[in-house]
C-alpha cells in the first residue's frame, strides 16, 4: 500500500552496489552519482530511520576476475577498494550535516573504526549513519553476504538491495525475453527453486535461514530509497515461505 510518508521501519541496512557509484564514466567514483546517493541517505536518516550500508568495490575492483592473483589476495584487495568507497560516501553525507562512521572489518585505525557490533548498535542508536566496510574481513565471501551477516548482527528489520537499472526480481531475464513478469513479493523457496539469482547464495540461504526480509529495487530512479524505506511498493519483496509470491500488475 501507498506509504503516509512515514517510515515503515525503524533500521534497516542498505547495500549498495559499487557499480552504482561509478555512473556513466566506466570507472571510479563519479562525484555528482555520490552526492546524489548521499543525499537520499541523508534524508533518510533525517527520517529518523537507523540506517546501517554496506557498499561494494565493483567500480574500482572486483577480486573475483582479478588476473595474475590468487583468488584469496584479489578477495583482499577487493576490500580495502570498499573501504575506499565507504570513506568517500561517508564525506558526501556528512556535507550534509548527517553524522556518520565508518567500520572497517580490517583494522585501519587512521581511516575507520574497528568493527563492533555493539558499538554499531550505538552509533545507529545515536542517529548516525554507519558504514560497514572491508566486507566481512575474509576471503570467498562477497559484500552480499557482508551485508546479510551485518544486518542481522545489528538487528535490521529489512535488507534493501538498491540496484544499478534493475528495478526488481523477474521470472526470466527481461533483456532476453520481452514477456518476462517482474514479481511484486516472491517467497524464498519459489526464488531458490526458479533460481532467480537474487543475490549470492551463501547470503540468500542466510536471509532465509534467519527469516530477514529483502527488498531488491532500481536505486537509480531519484527518491526510491525514501519510497522504499516508507513502505511504498518499490522493486520486489522477498518474503517468508508462509506468505504468496505475486506477480505486479
Amino acid at each position: 500500500m501507498p506509504s503516509d510518508g512515514k517510515p515503515a521501519y525503524k533500521r534497516i541496512l542498505l547495500k549498495i552496489s559499487g557499480e552504482a557509484l561509478m555512473g556513466n564514466q566506466g570507472y571510479g567514483i563519479h562525484p555528482e552519482v555520490l552526492d546524489l546517493i548521499a543525499t537520499e541517505i541523508a534524508d533518510i536518516a533525517n527520517l529518523g530511520v537507523e540506517t546501517a550500508v554496506v557498499v561494494g568495490a565493483g567500480n574500482i575492483f572486483r577480486g573475483v576476475q582479478a588476473r595474475g592473483m590468487d583468488r584469496a589476495t584479489g578477495d583482499y584487495v577487493g576490500m580495502l577498494a570498499t573501504v575506499m568507497n565507504a570513506v568517500s560516501l561517508q564525506q558526501a553525507i556528512e556535507r550534509r550535516g548527517v553524522t556518520t562512521r565508518v567500520q572497517s572489518a580490517i583494522p585501519m585505525s587512521q581511516l575507520a573504526e574497528p568493527y563492533i557490533r555493539r558499538r554499531a548498535i550505538r552509533h545507529l542508536e545515536k542517529g548516525r549513519v554507519v558504514i560497514f566496510g572491508a566486507g566481512t574481513g575474509n576471503p570467498y565471501f562477497t559484500t552480499d553476504t557482508a551485508a546479510a551477516l551485518r544486518a542481522m548482527e545489528i538487528g535490521a528489520e529489512i535488507l534493501l538491495m538498491a540496484k544499478n537499472n534493475v528495478d526488481g526480481i523477474y521470472d526470466k531475464d527481461p533483456k532476453k525475453h520481452p514477456d518476462a513478469r517482474r514479481y511484486e513479493t516472491v517467497t524464498f523457496t519459489d526464488a531458490l527453486r526458479q533460481d532467480l539469482h537474487v543475490m549470492d547464495a551463501t547470503a540468500f540461504a542466510l536471509c532465509r535461514d534467519n527469516e530477514l526480509g529483502i527488498i531488491v529495487f532500481n536505486m537509480t530512479h531519484r527518491g526510491n530509497i525514501q519510497r522504499v524505506v516508507c513502505g511504498e511498493p518499490v522493486g520486489t519483496v522477498v518474503v517468508k515461505d508462509n506468505l504468496q509470491t505475486r506477480f505486479a500488475q
